[in-house]
Order: structure tokens, then C-alpha cells, then sequence
């Protein structure tokens, strides 16, 4: 099923739709309007132009004001693999996420769903189910710590009581979440991480930013990820995230941390935490593929009073799908980032999700969207046939019995279907469309987020009886994301 898995508690049923970035195309106004107060769009959450990596790597440096009572810690090192020693000293890094004033019991957590999650994930499991209080967080990259040789889950757990001793936690190693990302199958270097990365990372705490978090808990990752805002009576809350491939809910080869000042009750934060990973997080897609080591948490300091708890939550769904849309513009070889906006379909949030990344995931729209095709003469061919063909997959497979005689299309805002006929006359049209997806084009090889548009794609089924409202976010499909898997193992 494509919903996010947490532990102990059921899902929450939420609406579905992202909210997130500034909207240029809809499919209608209406439809628009309707999305908007379904879903609680804040469609000023824009980041700026950058021209530089310098320049954006400022803005995040002070995007990631800490919240009061977080420290953040990083750390290289380096490893060899048992399973490869033939590769010689591999680097490594450690973060350390830790919070100075002592445990917290406010804190939430979603997990990956799928069937052969990493060793990291049953710990962080246990820790929710056991309801621990929670003082420190430790990442590692390079090794995901998924069904390798050995005993992963104690390996797991030797870094986290290497955490504690180092940091002296009065819960011991139960009070530290265990994080992994990177290759799949092999043995997690708890000795090395233990020993020595680790340590060193946390003699690098400091309170001032997360943005070395950001930075560090990157693989395949163009550009470090990170999301923040202060609220109103000066709550601050700060979110970074990382993740490139195998970008699929539940949720994706992605790791998530929030963190906030706020004090707040340990159930409503992971009633927050859950509805804003299933409006965001499980809205996105880049190749379809699920990750076995997803982890979002959210952990609460508790040093400041929170006047509303509605505007913690609005921010929290901000920064998550911030983060969300982040993560599929940086996905691996990305060109363009697709959004698709949904209207009046005819079925579930969850069903007209489907069909978004039915959408988003043929392979023949990520071709036509990249532009790259073998036989395209002009790069960005709108090529708008296929959208309506995996659009009819997808309800002739899954509602056969629903009607789509009503339904439109936009590209760009300008529609390409309507009353079950193309609206493509003319040269204008075309060369409109392809300057379009040509205006989101991203760089092969950019190390930073030039801009943040989208080639923007809308499904309106019509009717007057109403329907569900989603925004389902994508990517296209480059030799780069070819080149990028082909030689990196994961």
C-alpha cells in the first residue's frame, strides 16, 4: 500500500493534497480555490533565486537557526567494507543531533513500509513502541545497516550506546534513534563509527546551525536540503532531509529530522508529524522504487510555550513538503521537476494520488517531459499524447466505470484537452508549451537549486458533484539518472 507505516498507532485518514510552493497553473480557478481550502496551501512558501552554491549555501546557514535547546554535530571517518575490502578505506559520515537540556518524551516518528526494512528502523521502532524518552539522534551515511551479515540490529545499538556514554545520557542508549542510509546488504562499521567518527562528532556540537546536518547526512544528494520558521510567539522549528533516488512513498530512500522548541504533548506532535509525511512525503515521486531505510522524526525541546497548536501543525506541513519538493528537484538526474494538480476526480484523495503517480512514474511522460528521446530534434518536446495515454491506463485498469468525458488538461495553463479532443492547432501552441518545460529545466550538474519552477500539469475531470484535490509531485526521466545508478551501488 502506498501510505506511510508508523508504529503502534493507525495511520491517521488525512486529506491529501500537497501544499507547498507557489502555484503559477491550475487547472481552473475554481478547482484551484477548491484545492486551496481543502488543503491548507501556503502558496508563499517560495525559496529564493540563487545564482551561486555560495549563495545558497549562506541562505541555508542562516535558514538553520537552531531551535533552542538542539545542538548538531558532524564528522568524516572511514571504514572498509568486509563485504568489499578490495575497495580499500571507504569515507564515512556521522551526525549527531542532541538535545542539551535533557531527554524528551515529545517526540514522533514515520518509518519506510517496506518488507525488509534496515536494522535502524527496527530499533527506531522499538524505541516508539516503548515509548523512551529521546535525547539524541545518530546518522550515518555510506551504509544503510539493511539485512546485512551479522548481527545489524546490535550493531545498530553499539553506536547508540557509544552516543550516550560519550554524552553522558541518564537514558542510556534506549534515549538515542539510530539512523542509515547508503549501500544496501553491507555491514554497518559500528566499531569505526563507535570509536572513532562518532566522538568526533559530537566534540563538534554546536547550537548555532543545522545546516551541517544538512550537509552531512548526504549520498547521491547534488545540494543539502533544509526548511525552517518561527512562528508567531517565536517558536522555532527546523527541518533538513536528504534523499535522491528510490523516491517513492512509503516514503523514499529519504531520511527526515524535525526539530522544534515548542512544548507540546507527545501524541499531538505525532498526529502532526503523520498527517504532514502522508500530504507530502507520500505525495512524491522520482523512480518509483521504495526505500528500506526511511525515517522522518520529529522531536520536541519543550523550552518554549506554544500559543497554537494549528500554526505549529500548518508549519510543520510547510516544511515538510518544502523538504518534499526539495527532494525530487534534487532527485537523481533530474531536468525538470513535474506537478501534477488533480482535480474532481471521481474517487479517494488516496485513489486520485494514484493515479497522480501513475502519472508521474510512466516512463514514457518522464521521457517526453526530459526532452532527451533519440528521435526528438528540439529538446523539451511537449509531446502531449502520452500524458492523456497514461491518464487512460490508469482509469481503464482502475475505474473502468468512471466517466472522463469532462475531463481537461492544461500544460503550462494552457489547455491541450478538452471534451475528448486534443486542442494542439497551430505552431504557436507547441512552441508555447515547449518554452514552457524549457522555463523549468534544470542543470544536469548543478550543485545548487537554480530556481524552483515546475512543468505543471493539470487533470480537471469536471462534474458538479465534486471530487478529491491532490498535488502529486515528479520527476523526468535523463541519462544522468541512468549514469547516476549504473555507478553507484546502492
Amino acid at each position: 500500500m502506498l501510505i506511510i507505516k508508523k508504529v503502534a498507532v493507525a495511520l491517521l485518514a488525512t486529506s491529501a493534497s500537497c501544499n507547498g510552493f507557489s502555484s503559477r497553473i491550475h487547472p481552473s480557478q475554481a478547482s484551484r480555490t477548491s484545492l486551496q481550502a481543502n488543503s491548507g496551501l501556503d502558496t508563499d512558501l517560495v525559496l529564493p533565486s540563487f545564482s551561486t552554491k555560495d549563495e545558497y549555501t549562506s541562505y541555508l546557514q542562516k535558514a538553520g537557526s537552531l531551535p533552542q535547546g538542539f545542538a548538531v554535530g558532524t564528522a568524516k571517518g572511514t571504514f572498509v567494507s568486509v563485504e568489499a575490502p578490495a575497495l580499500g578505506p571507504l569515507p564515512i559520515k556521522a551526525t549527531v543531533i542532541h538535545l542539551t537540556e535533557g531527554p524528551s518524551d515529545s517526540w514522533g516518528a514515520v518509518f519506510t513500509g517496506n518488507r525488509f526494512p534496515g536494522c535502524p528502523v527496527k530499533v527506531g521502532r522499538s524505541r516508539l513502541v516503548e515509548g523512551h524518552p529521546i535525547q539524541a539522534i545518530v546518522i550515518n551515511n555510506k551504509v544503510s545497516n539493511v539485512c546485512p551479515g551479522g548481527d545489524g540490529v546490535a550493531a545498530a545499538e553499539s553506536v547508540c550506546a557509544a552516543v550516550a556514554s560519550k554524552l553522558s545520557l541518564p537514558g542510556g542508549a534506549n534515549s538515542v534513534i539510530p539512523s542509515s542510509t547508503g549501500v544496501i546488504g553491507w555491514r554497518l562499521p559500528a566499531k569505526e563509527l563507535a570509536e572513532d567518527v562518532v566522538p568526533l562528532a559530537i566534540e563538534a556540537l554546536q547550537t548555532k546551525s543545522a545546516y551541517a546536518a544538512a550537509e552531512s547526512i548526504m549520498t547521491t544528494d547534488r545540494y543539502p536540503k533544509l526548511r525552517s520558521k518561527t512562528l508567531s510567539d517565536g517558536v522555532r522549528i527546523v527541518g533538513v532531509a536528504k534523499g535522491a533516488g528510490m523516491i517513492e512513498p512509503n516514503m523514499a530512500t529519504m531520511l527526515g529530522y524535525i526539530m522544534t522548541d515548542a512544548t507540546i504533548e507527545k501524541s499531538k506532535l505525532q498526529a502532526m508529524l503523520s498527517e504532514a509525511c502522508n500530504r507530502s512525503f507520500n505525495s512524491i515521486s522520482v523512480d518509483g522504487d521504495e526505500s528500506t531505510s526511511d525515517t522522518v522524526v520529529a522531536i520536541a525541546s519543550n523550552l518554549k510555550p506554544l500559543s497554537s497548536e494549528d500554526e505549529l501543525k500548518n508549519a510543520m506541513y510547510e516544511i515538510c513538503e518544502g523538504l518534499s519538493a526539495d527532494l525530487v528537484r534534487n532527485g537523481e538526474g533530474t531536468g525538470h521537476v513535474i506537478r501534477v494538480n488533480i482535480a474532481n476526480f471521481p474517487g479517494s484523495e488516496y485513489d486520485a494520488r494514484r493515479m497522480g503517480r501513475h502519472l508521474v512514474n510512466s516512463p514514457l511522460v518522464k521521457c517526453a517531459i526530459s526532452g532527451l528521446l533519440a528521435h526528438c530534434t528540439v529538446r523539451n518536446d511537449p509531446n502531449t499524447g502520452r500524458i492523456a495515454g497514461a491518464i487512460g491506463s490508469f482509469m481503464g485498469k482502475f475505474f473502468p466505470d468512471k466517466s472522463v468525458d469532462e475531463m481537461s488538461l492544461t500544460l503550462g495553463g494552457r489547455t491541450i484537452f478538452s471534451n475528448g479532443k486534443f486542442v494542439l492547432e497551430g505552431d504557436a501552441v507547441e512552441k508555447e508549451l515547449s518554452a514552457h518545460m524549457a522555463d523549468a529545466q534544470l542543470g544536469e550538474h548543478d550543485d545548487f537549486p537554480k530556481h524552483q519552477k515546475f512543468v505543471e500539469i493539470g487533470v480537471d475531470f469536471g462534474g458538479t458533484s465534486g471530487g478529491s484535490n491532490v498535488i502529486v509531485l515528479g520527476s523526468d526521466l535523463t541519462k544522468e539518472y541512468v549514469e547516476v545508478n549504473a555507478d553507484y551501488r546502492s
